[in-house]
């Protein structure tokens, strides 16, 4: 199956929309009445723009809503449920696995303009509507002492809302946790447009809507967790003449007690791509760089810590070079977050897994992917947060003039390394459309059907974010 058709393919025999046209002018008229005509959008070259996520486009909606409150939320869901179409939710579109592509016409409800945002030091929290920006929450929290710790690479871009929906995590989630650790009450609005506000109790429905893609509500508002920041951090850089060896040097570090506040790895594609973008003297000739941070309130534990980590990467045959300044190691990290951007420049799409494998795996599993990568006919990088094992293996790709179907094919090779080894499909892009096939490698039928009885229960027509996570019904590998 293309990527293209994988996009577009959902369950949707609870739906027997109209045609296009005509539920198109009904539901942008009614949420134009209910809502305004600042807040929808309806000409075709303004729903076109509502089509994507950083990787994959899909169908056009019907309609778009740019809601600015929790209320506004509740009455485009309910107008949509009236006029039987899907709903979508979207943040900054930032997401990685086709998440906010719409996989038929439908409602979009576009959040990035829910931007309140409050600081509550005595309580170390933060009042997040869905679309403020993530970087924007440890920006108004640094004056009070406090700082939020997820940071996706996308952490300048990328919304809370959608952090939420992916459970995101970022270069400090091997010491201080993903997006989820850190959320202590939601708000929501379920498939029928009732809100909700739940906290993380007993039964935790906040954790069940944390990291589905938004295929079980539409995450409006959310209590953050703020943790003071630490006093000193230290910085270094170990390369490696073999990729597996710096793999090596991760488990070894973790063995002998090093807990790092970021652990990040680069193959030698992937390193030379951000060097021919930002030419920052990365060592070209490495097979892996890995960047590394220590962290704490006492200097000589910091400075201890990064020492075990050195001592690691040198016995596994690395080279490795300290940051003598705060300026130095943040053009360091410069690197890791210009990955993006610089494997946009070598081609026009790919398509990012995100597996997550155990850690005593990683020297297998990144040579494994190397050697498909070898074999392939496409471009294929390594990157990803090596301490969590989520490794992050791109495939590059001009879908005008390559063909689709193997990408795919290729994708599904390296989602069956993961899982031979014992581990997951995603660990922070989210499973979406692009991922959707290989579930039936990933979970048994019981619990798939499981899962669908969960879709059931809290989406019953099946409206929220269609063709994303599960595959169809009835199909068990």
């Amino acid at each position: 199956m293309s990527m293209e058709k994988l996009a577009l393919t959902t369950n949707s025999r609870a739906r027997k929309p109209a045609s296009a046209g005509g539920a198109h002018n009904a539901l942008a008229a009614d949420l134009t009445r209910l809502l305004g005509p600042r807040k929808v959008l309806s000409n075709l070259s303004e729903r076109l723009n509502y089509r994507y996520d950083a990787i994959q486009f899909g169908a056009t909606p019907l309609a778009v809503v740019l809601p600015e409150s929790t209320e506004d939320v509740v009455a485009a869901v309910r107008a949509a449920r009236a006029a039987g179409v899907p709903i979508v939710g979207r943040g900054a579109a930032s997401g990685l696995s086709g998440g906010a592509a719409p996989t038929e016409p439908g409602l979009v409800i576009s959040f990035t303009r829910m931007t309140r945002l409050t600081i509550h030091p005595d309580r170390r929290e933060a009042q997040a509507q869905a679309g403020v920006i993530t970087l924007a929450v440890s920006d108004a929290a640094r004056p009070h002492g406090l700082i939020y710790p997820p940071d996706p690479a996308s952490f300048r871009t990328s919304t809370i809302g959608g952090n939420l929906a992916e459970n995101a995590g970022g270069p400090m989630c091997f010491k201080y946790g993903v997006t989820g650790d850190y959320v202590r009450a939601l708000s929501f609005v379920d498939a029928d447009g009732e809100l909700h506000h739940v906290t993380r109790d007993a039964f935790d429905l906040a954790g069940l809507l944390i990291g589905s893609e938004g295929t079980l509500g539409l995450i409006t508002e959310a209590t953050l967790r703020l943790i003071p920041p630490a006093t000193h951090t230290r910085t270094l850089m170990a390369h490696f003449p073999e990729v597996g060896a710096c793999a090596e040097a991760v488990s070894a570090a973790i063995a002998a007690g090093a807990v790092p506040s970021k652990l990040e790895f680069m193959d030698r594609a992937c390193t030379n791509a951000v060097e021919d973008y930002l030419n920052l003297g990365l060592p070209r000739g490495a097979e892996a760089v890995l960047l590394v941070d220590t962290d704490g309130d006492d200097l000589d534990t910091v400075q201890d810590e990064l020492q075990l980590v050195a001592d690691a990467c040198e016995r596994a045959g690395g080279t490795v070079r300290r940051a003598a300044t705060d300026a130095e190691g943040a053009a360091l990290w410069r690197a890791r977050r210009s990955v993006s951007p610089a494997l946009g420049r070598i081609r026009p799409q790919r398509m990012n897994e995100d597996i997550v494998v155990p850690r005593s795996a990683l020297p297998d599993v990144v040579r494994e992917i190397r050697a498909l990568g070898d074999a392939s006919p496409f471009r294929l990088v390594q990157f990803g947060h090596i301490g969590d094992g989520n490794l992050h293996p791109n495939i590059l790709f001009d879908p005008r003039k390559e063909d689709t179907h193997a990408v795919h094919d290729l994708a599904h090779e390296i989602a069956l390394v993961a899982l031979r080894h014992g581990g997951v499909l995603s660990g922070e892009h989210g499973i979406g459309s692009m991922k959707r096939d290989f579930m039936t490698d990933a979970v048994d039928p019981g619990t798939l059907k499981a899962l669908w009885n969960v879709k059931r229960a809290l989406d019953p027509h099946l409206a929220l974010n269609p063709g994303k996570i599960l595959p169809a019904e009835g199909v068990d590998g």
